[in-house]
């Protein structure tokens, strides 16, 4: 069964995780060979031209030590074979068209989306 997942929403949970929790979910469903496809669209598509660690969150007295890395996380994803896109005119649409994409990461239009659907057995959308 191959799964598509979708992510729209950035950063979610990094304050007080070490991931975003559905890149996490996504590396540990691999992990144990689920067929995957990772679909970034959305605030998520800044994901796709993300480089090097995020800074550390402090609130008060306490800090996260260990933020989230987007860009080694999808990099991870991508080498274990995930297919890894982002909807091209989510990059537009926030002005980050011309940045480079993560090493091995597809830009997909939004026109191509029904047929990506039609691929896969289960879409699922976070």
């Amino acid at each position: 069964m191959k799964v598509l997942q979708i992510v729209e929403q950035a950063f979610r949970a990094t304050g007080e995780e070490q991931d975003d929790t559905i890149l996490w979910l996504s590396r540990s469903m691999r992990a144990v060979g689920a067929e995957l496809h990772l679909l970034l669209n959305g605030n998520a598509a800044y994901y796709a031209v993300q480089q090097g660690h995020l800074p550390p969150l402090r609130f008060g007295h306490w800090q996260q030590s260990h933020p989230a890395n987007i860009e080694q996380d999808l990099q991870a994803l991508i080498d274990s074979g995930v297919t890894v896109s982002v909807v091209e005119e989510a990059l537009v649409e926030r002005g980050l068209a011309q940045k480079p994409s993560i090493k091995g990461l597809q830009r997909l239009p939004r026109k191509a989306l029904a047929s990506l659907y039609n691929s896969v057995d289960q879409v699922w959308q976070w």
